[in-house]
């Protein structure tokens, strides 16, 4: 057995499913991850009743989801740096205590310009847990376990944006949209003491010393020089901008007719996150035996459900939510976990990051331009614009990923 030459010890392979530690980091990182996107979305599904109480235009509302994801993926390089030099786990707890912290002064903005301030700092905040959370998963668990683990991951993702669309609704509903999000502030702040009381310390990291020139620098450029990671990163902009244009502008949508629904109706429905949770475990099992095909399918799925919210029966809508919400999870975890197999070692935090830019940029400047496109053609052409962006995802990943074999054991 080969010896670690820094320590005389044997190197260090990552916890195996089914160990103590294993079930730590999944159950620690689906908690963060209930923290990070409960306080992150807490103002979508309350987004209405935000521009009643505000007297705001819907993509004025908007704003307050756009610059929060705006925010989070600017500061996600700056994460991957502290990650790098403070290490993994001190810099995703210091992320999401802040966030919590700060998502309880939102609700007491009087104006559209604190709100967006605060949304702003919030998400700068929130930014260090996507930035590290796949480069921690792949220093820290065995190889073959990565894409499972990131699975995992994504699932807590999506219970955290189904818990604060689905909480910050309901309370609205009954004592207004402020209410709504102190209480998803405050569901924030027990996800938060779960993830750092079960958090196991990084026996994988490598603190990274400044040695000659700029090495945050070098490791950016490294990252983007792989087309692979790019057809990535692509992904996760197109297939993100598409997804939180659909539940950013879907819900003034069923306010209306035909459909007339009320506010905590309206919210009910994000309980489709749950589609999510299972299709993201599911492709990260499926993965094992080809990425491509997984990711490709479930952009196929994503663009069917888009289709289908076209209707104007409820029941087809809320079915095309399903598939879409499915297949956007679905493509999320196989993407995202290839990303963190795929980038050499040494930028692994770099090309996390820039992942995650990528994917919050999406959110930020598609779902506010889309709400132009809802005010001037209606639900018609945000549906065709959410499809395009699915199209051109796919034809990218056909071409840039196709034969391409990540760095860890696993091919495409």
């Amino acid at each position: 057995m080969s010896l670690d030459a820094r320590t005389g010890t044997p190197p260090w392979l990552g916890h195996e499913r089914g160990t103590p530690g294993y079930r730590r980091i999944v159950v620690a990182l689906f908690a963060a991850g209930v923290a990070t996107f409960a306080q992150l979305y807490s103002v979508q599904s309350v987004l209405p009743a935000l521009a009643d109480g505000l007297h705001l235009g819907a993509s004025q509302a908007a704003l307050g989801v756009s610059v929060a994801t705006g925010a989070l993926a600017v500061s996600v390089v700056g994460w991957s740096a502290v990650a790098d030099r403070v290490g993994r786990v001190p810099a995703m707890v210091a992320s999401v205590v802040l966030a919590s912290l700060l998502g309880l002064a939102v609700p007491l903005a009087a104006s559209l310009g604190p709100l967006l301030v605060l949304r702003a700092l919030q998400g700068a905040a929130l930014g260090g847990l996507p930035a590290v959370a796949m480069a921690y998963l792949a220093e820290e668990v065995h190889a073959r376990e990565v894409a499972l683990a990131a699975g995992a991951y994504v699932s807590g993702n999506s219970v955290g944006g189904l818990t604060g669309r689905i909480v910050s609704s309901g309370v609205a509903d009954l004592f207004g949209w402020r209410w709504g999000v102190t209480a998803v502030a405050l569901v924030g702040i027990a996800a938060t003491a779960v993830f750092c009381l079960l958090v196991p310390r990084s026996r994988g990291f490598v603190r990274h010393r400044r040695v000659s020139g700029p090495p945050l620098r070098d490791r950016v450029r490294r990252a983007l020089s792989d087309p692979a990671l790019l057809v990535l990163y692509a992904q996760a902009l197109l297939l993100m901008g598409g997804f939180v244009t659909v539940y950013n502008y879907l819900g003034f949508r069923l306010l209306r007719a035909p459909f007339s629904l009320s506010q905590a109706v309206v919210g009910l429905l994000f309980v489709v996150y749950l589609a999510g949770t299972l299709s993201s475990s599911v492709a990260g099992r499926l993965a094992a035996h080809g990425r491509l095909r997984v990711l490709l399918g479930a952009v196929a799925v994503f663009a069917t459900g888009c289709v289908l919210t076209v209707s104007a029966h409820l029941a087809l809508v809320v079915a095309g939510l399903v598939l879409l919400t499915a297949g956007f999870f679905a493509a999320h975890a196989v993407a995202s976990g290839w990303v963190g197999a795929r980038a050499e070692p040494g930028v692994r935090a770099q090309a996390s990051a820039l992942y995650t830019f990528a994917y919050y940029a999406g959110s930020s400047v598609v779902g506010w331009l889309a709400g132009f496109a809802f005010s001037g053609g209606g639900w018609v052409v945000v549906v065709g614009v959410v499809t395009a962006l699915a199209a051109v995802a796919a034809v990218l990943a056909a071409l840039g990923l196709r034969g391409r074999t990540p760095a860890g054991s696993m091919g495409a």
